[in-house]
């Protein structure tokens, strides 16, 4: 883990100019490094083969290179971020999860950021707009089905012909496969 972290210090630059990233928890060890579990952890990936969206900053991306071989990223378009949020989107009210099926729940949980029904919250997940924080963690991790062709946790990188790692645009590929 360290020699692959002192390769890469730094995220590449065209990362921080797309704004959002789509993080998918690929099937790997089940004995984690207890840092590993707990970057997992905070970018809420805990279950194989769920996904979340983030917010491209420099910390985030320092964490999923930390993680890079457990998970695999990129950034959706906005067709993927609907059809994400209309088909599998859930949320947390009053800690109980729901299915995002009533724009009166979504008023009732975020009303007050000025997200009162499902297309503002596409909106502001979309668009990484200023209350982006408040939705993402309102929607739960989405579950996502198992593809036709299983992915691996192997020691190569995307790029290099594994499944891990950074994908770019192609992760709209992935997501039309696993929704």
């Amino acid at each position: 883990m360290r020699t692959r972290l002192k390769v890469r210090k730094q995220p590449p630059a065209e990362m921080l100019s797309s704004k959002l990233i789509f993080a998918i928890r690929i099937p790997g060890s089940v004995d984690l490094h207890p840092h590993i579990r707990k970057i997992l952890r905070k970018l809420r990936m805990t279950k194989v083969l769920t996904g979340v969206f983030l917010k491209a900053t420099e910390l985030t991306l320092k964490r999923l290179l930390v993680v890079e071989p457990f998970v695999t990223y990129g950034f959706p378009n906005l067709k993927n971020v609907k059809e994400l949020i209309y088909k599998k989107g859930r949320g947390f009210l009053d800690k109980e999860p729901f299915p995002l099926t009533s724009n009166d729940l979504i008023e009732k949980a975020l009303g007050s950021h000025g997200i009162i029904c499902l297309e503002d919250l596409v909106h502001e997940i979309a668009t990484v707009g200023p209350h982006f924080r408040d939705a993402s963690k309102f929607l739960m991790p989405f579950k996502l089905k198992c593809p036709e062709r299983r992915l691996q946790m192997k020691k190569k990188p995307y790029k290099d012909g594994g499944d891990s790692g950074d994908r770019g645009d192609k992760i709209n590929e992935l997501i039309e496969k696993l929704n």
